[in-house]
């Protein structure tokens, strides 16, 4: 599931250059039974299946072991929710290591003695942590310096002033009768600054309130 698109656009150029290391590991390589299980039924009972402690823990610890204090993030919909300044927050470490969770979730003592974080990107469930993962990771690259081709991007983004970002135009001036504002077009750069702002501020009030508070 991850290999496709952590190898497309910003991650890839990301990768090719040397910015960032990824690797893609696969649980059942730390089992040892014949059928290498990775999950078992809820004690309690219930439905669905949890993954179990004994290969997480054996990962952790094996790829833990190879860097220097890895930040253990658990992706998982009970986590705080995933934020741009939580995606510079993870930009500033070294070494990221996720736990992708599956089924009914993971075993909780995973969650008490290996991981440092739990994240979520949203109130909704799905079909497993990987998704959620590859959503953290594109956000944290694009925040690497020299990711992105223009460092001003990343500073004018949604969110990374605690606004959404105000409106876009391009060529034509004039497209089926919508014309551009004229203050984009006029090089008054402090006046167009003063636009942008507003309009930054109006669509978030507009949209996002809660950003305000």
């Amino acid at each position: 599931m991850l290999a496709g698109p952590l190898d497309v656009s910003i991650v890839r150029r990301a990768r090719t250059t040397g910015l960032l290391e990824l690797q893609i590991h696969d649980l059942r390589d730390f089992t040892h039974d014949r059928h290498q299980t990775v999950d078992d039924r809820p004690f309690g009972g219930g439905p669905g299946m949890v993954l179990k402690p004994e290969p997480i823990f054996e990962a952790v610890e094996k790829l833990g072991a190879r860097t220097a204090c890895p930040r253990v993030i658990l992706m998982s919909p009970v986590g705080r929710p995933f934020t741009q300044a939580i995606a510079r927050e993870l930009a500033g470490h070294a070494h990221l290591l996720f736990i992708c969770g599956s089924y009914e979730g993971v075993d909780e003592r995973v969650r008490e003695a290996l991981v440092h974080d739990e994240l979520s990107i949203g109130d909704y469930v799905l079909t497993n942590g990987g998704l959620a993962a590859m959503v953290v990771i594109d956000a944290v690259t694009r925040l690497l310096p020299g990711a992105l081709g223009d460092e001003e991007s990343a500073l004018q983004e949604s969110f990374s002033q605690g606004l959404l970002e105000y409106p876009h135009y391009t060529r034509p001036a004039e497209f089926r009768g919508m014309k551009v504002p004229e203050i984009l077009m006029s090089g008054h750069h402090a006046e167009i600054e003063k636009w942008r702002a507003d309009q930054a501020k109006a669509r978030t009030k507009a949209r996002r309130p809660d950003l305000l508070k």
